[in-house]
């Protein structure tokens, strides 16, 4: 069994998860992922903004009773598009400080990211609608 990996985009796994790029960031023909995600699970919301050169997925509302995951908490992503549909990269979960490599598949109000540890041996997919 694998470690969860963060609490925003990747339900206290990757979460945060998160994870959005701005039409500026990504090449025109890129969906952005910037905007407001609720995770498929119900347990939180993540608002996805850049932050400096990267983009940031911070959990906006996390569900009461979690212990795991908390309001603020924040996943820096560093992924560049792939192609129209696809981001590929790094994440920074600051809260549990530990880097995931991330792949985030896009569609307008559909978003799915997958996070992983240890070369792909401990991976979590986290789905998102969009809110905002």
């Amino acid at each position: 069994m694998f470690r969860t990996i963060a609490p925003s985009l990747f339900s206290s796994a990757l979460a945060a998860l998160p994870l959005a790029l701005l039409a500026p960031i990504a090449t025109e023909a890129a969906t952005p992922i910037t905007g407001v995600w609720a995770r498929g699970d119900g347990n939180a919301h993540v608002r996805i903004e850049p932050c400096g050169a990267n983009v940031c997925a911070t959990n906006i509302w996390v569900k009461p009773g979690r212990k795991d995951e908390a309001v603020g908490d924040t996943l820096v992503m560093m992924v560049k598009p792939e192609s129209e549909k696809r981001y590929a990269g790094k994440a920074y979960d600051k809260r549990r400080k530990l880097t995931y490599s991330m792949e985030i598949d896009v569609k307008p109000n559909l978003l799915s990211s997958r996070g992983c540890l240890l070369a792909g041996l401990a991976c979590k997919s986290i789905s998102w609608r969009r809110l905002q």
